[in-house]
């Protein structure tokens, strides 16, 4: 919310500088963001006159100026290109040293074609406070010269930005922030009425409602023969002031009002209404051009303003452009209502549609005003633009917002930590607007004021549906009693000063703290630590990407698809975090880092649900190492770290298969699916598609994996025992056996794993030779197997005989032969 000294000043009456406002602002809650002064970077600027203009003798579209500037700058000559340029004009002139924000320039004194110039004479545009012009700013005829221009233009103004909490509609005005400092005693809130303008003719126009639920309430009336065009500088300049466009007059006090007092209002061309009549009621899937010049559809949970042609306002957000003003309006119909809170939020966010108006309906506007409101705009209408007046006509009624709200004093140190004698708390929420009712030494009940929405609201609640009723009302009455007292704690203590209010550490729970991780953060970290021990490098990724991206891996369903993203390339869930990754790698690449590592842990999204991901990619060609080449980066290592986290993970790699039966974002035949039995999937690795490559631009092999943290079950909880050590040596032996081609390799290390289950302990695939000596359609497999005796050693026996249950369970298993 942003306003200025100058228009705080119209409400509240104060001697207090602008740091002990802003201090008074943070202290009461209304936390300062900023605090800008627009004419500190103009003071260079100084007002002058052109005492005598000449043609430049050596360029046609120059003039050579001699500017009085005042003391120190009474005959200065300056060459400027402006067409306006002439004698007696009054301008704005910069010396020398002088910074301009429009052109980001710093003047200096020098020659141009020949002739000296000793500064410049500027526009609104190069001063950086109006539009594009043909020439130099044009001042009055009788400014005076010598004058700082921010002093004369009144640009010294300080402008404040204040951080408004949801609940705080009232300080969405200026009004409301003048009201809430003159409480916290910073000074007096100015007298405020309206002065009402009797109608002199019944409104040709009338309300209608037929969806109350959404507008209980709405006013208007009609303004005849009104003159509509630029409005008046002070307005202009207040609305400017706060980073506004003037647009006219009629817009502009509507405008006004909406942030002086907190109160939306819309103006409708009279004359471009189709009928007599404009009713409150559900969109019906119908388009209408706003007054932004976009297209919206509306539909049925939308509360809209319709007349006989269609629709001509989302209520509460934006007018139509059908009906809007302009300069060769004439007659106008000026709308006050009161709309539903979240249906306006609801419609808001359905639209994309967002406004000055709805910001403020969203958190609750006074509910009281309306009439006082539709006055005031009237009155200033009529002034500003002249015309004459209706009768007032309404729809629905004023709802019944009048509630109270009771305090225990002791409440304030007890709840709040502060303590406040009564008689301060009393004066102070006085001094917000809020009636006492009645009072005893304890507590005190008082009626709240109809524009503080956020106090004394029923709260909702989630009640068990099997609860019974009697009970159930007697705990909301009294959840009911408690926020609002709490409310009222909060104001006393927030006019107090928030920096009053002893800080308090929150209670514990138990001596010895709980865990800081959950299993399966711990999960989390762990995987983390894995990856990046194994040379990768983590990256954060956004969980929503690009429509097209997301495509390449896996799909984007409709569902998943963002109605109002952040940015335009940025709308859709992602599938998988490869998509980042994969984007990550084309940004290196391009840069000269083909060869890197990346992973990421983070969310994927799907139709059915989220889960967590651990994601990786390799890209690019492996280290030199002497005696050993670069080589392009392999499925295997992708494999390898997909294997080495489900280990760290507490899976056992014994029961791990792979199938051949990858997404098909990774090449089909150059990838794989690890699951713990035939069902579970717990990760996928591969190269990725040629074709996806190609379609990112990226010239670099590239693979990766993907472990479904999700997925991977919880170890089993089981007392650790000591390690059975054995004293004997391991024997190891190899295997070579021929097998068909479509044979997968983890049904022969099946098969050895189980021939004998004490003896061997370890199998591990060395060897895949397709060629000469193998069959055609099949290859050879070579594995090695680690036979670890706990007994005694082996005998050459022994040894051949569990050889043969070996070779006699791969070729039970697998059809295969020794080769």
């Amino acid at each position: 919310m942003k306003f200025t000294l100058s228009w705080l000043y119209d409400h509240l009456e104060t001697q207090a500088t602008l740091a002990e406002i802003c201090a008074a602002l943070n202290q009461i809650g209304l936390e300062v963001e900023s605090v800008e002064s627009r004419g500190a970077a103009l003071q260079p600027f100084l007002t002058a006159r052109i005492t005598q203009a000449v043609q430049h003798p050596n360029a046609d579209r120059l003039r050579v100026c001699t500017v009085d500037a005042g003391p120190g700058f009474e005959t200065v000559q300056v060459v400027c290109g402006a067409p306006n340029a002439r004698t007696g004009l009054a301008v704005i002139f910069a010396p020398p040293g002088t910074y301009v924000p429009g052109l980001d320039i710093t003047i200096k004194a020098g020659a141009i074609r020949g002739e000296s110039s000793g500064g410049m004479l500027c526009s609104l545009r190069e001063l950086g406070i109006g539009e594009e012009s043909n020439g130099i700013a044009e001042l009055p005829e009788d400014t005076l010269p010598g004058e700082s221009y921010a002093d004369f233009a009144g640009l010294d103004d300080v402008v404040i930005d204040i951080a408004i909490t949801p609940n705080r509609g009232d300080a969405l005005g200026v009004r409301g922030i003048a009201r809430d400092l003159a409480a916290a005693g910073l000074g007096t809130l100015r007298p405020w009425l309206a002065e009402t303008v009797e109608g002199t003719f019944a409104s040709p126009i009338e309300w209608a409602i037929t969806y109350p639920e959404a507008c209980p309430w709405i006013l208007g009336r009609t303004i005849r023969g009104v003159r509509n065009g630029p409005s008046p500088e002070w307005l202009q300049r207040k609305l400017e002031s706060i980073g506004l466009r003037p647009i006219s007059a009629l817009v502009d006090i509507t405008n006004y009002f909406c942030f002086d007092l907190g109160r939306p209002l819309h103006v409708f061309d009279a004359n471009r209404i189709a009928g007599s009549r404009l009713t409150v009621c559900r969109g019906g899937k119908e388009s209408f051009v706003a007054l932004d010049g976009k297209t919206y559809t509306v539909t049925a949970d939308d509360c809209v303003i319709a007349d006989q042609a269609g629709v001509q306002s989302v209520a509460g957000i934006m007018g139509g452009e059908a009906t809007g003003a302009d300069d060769a309006t004439t007659d106008v119909f000026v709308e006050c209502a009161l709309f539903d809170p979240v249906k306006v939020a609801l419609s808001g966010r359905r639209l994309g549609l967002f406004s000055d108006s709805s910001y403020r309906f969203e958190r609750g506007v006074d509910p009281a005003l309306p009439v006082a409101a539709l006055e005031a705009a009237t009155r200033m209408i009529v002034d500003l633009c002249g015309g004459e007046a209706s009768e007032v006509v309404s729809a629905g009624q004023q709802p019944e917002w009048q509630r109270t709200a009771s305090l225990r004093f002791d409440r304030l140190e007890s709840l709040g930590g502060l303590a406040v004698p009564a008689d301060e708390s009393v004066a102070l929420l006085e001094k917000l607007g809020f009636e006492v009712r009645s009072r005893d030494d304890r507590s005190v009940v008082v009626a709240v004021p109809s524009w503080r929405n956020d106090v004394a609201q029923s709260p909702l609640l989630s009640q068990g549906v099997d609860l019974p009723a009697d009970v159930a009302r007697v705990a909301a009455e009294g959840v009911a009693a408690i926020e609002a007292e709490s409310d009222l704690v909060e104001e006393v203590l927030r006019l107090k000063g928030l920096d009053a209010v002893p800080a308090a550490s929150l209670p514990s729970f138990s001596v010895v703290p709980g865990a800081a991780l959950t299993p399966r953060l711990a999960r989390t970290e762990l995987a983390r630590r894995m990856l990046a021990a194994r040379g990768l490098t983590e990256t954060v990724g956004f969980s929503f990407v690009s429509n097209e991206a997301a495509r390449s891996f896996g799909g984007a369903p409709e569902s998943l698809r963002l109605l109002n993203p952040i940015a335009s390339d940025l709308d859709q869930m992602r599938p998988t975090p490869l998509v980042n990754l994969t984007a990550a790698v084309k940004a290196n690449s391009a840069r000269g880092w083909a060869d890197l590592g990346l992973f990421e842990i983070g969310p994927a999204f799907a139709e059915d649900g989220q889960q967590a991901v651990a994601a990786g990619v390799r890209a690019g060609h492996t280290q030199r190492y002497p005696g050993l080449a670069s080589e392009p980066v392999s499925l295997w290592a992708a494999k390898a770290d997909a294997l080495e986290l489900l280990r760290a993970l507490g899976l056992n790699l014994d029961a791990i298969t792979t199938t051949a039966d990858a997404p098909g974002w990774y090449h089909p035949g150059r990838s794989g699916v690890l699951r713990q039995g035939p069902k579970l999937v717990v990760a996928r690795f591969g190269e990725l598609h040629p074709s996806l490559l190609q379609e990112q631009g990226i010239d670099t092999p590239v693979v990766a994996f993907e472990v479904l943290l999700d997925a991977v079950p919880e170890p089993k909880r089981r007392k650790k025992a000591a390690p059975q050590l054995s004293a004997f040596q391991p024997v190891r032996r190899d295997f070579a056996f021929v097998v068909g081609e479509d044979t997968p390799g983890e049904n022969v290390l099946r098969a050895v794993r189980g021939a004998d289950r004490q003896l061997v302990t370890a199998v591990s695939l060395f060897d895949v030779y397709t060629g000469p000596h193998v069959p055609q359609g099949q290859r050879s497999i070579g594995v090695e197997v680690t036979l670890q005796p706990t007994e005694r050693s082996l005998t050459d026996a022994e040894l051949e005989a569990v050889s043969e249950r070996i070779v006699a369970a791969v070729t039970k298993a697998t059809g295969a032969v020794l080769r």
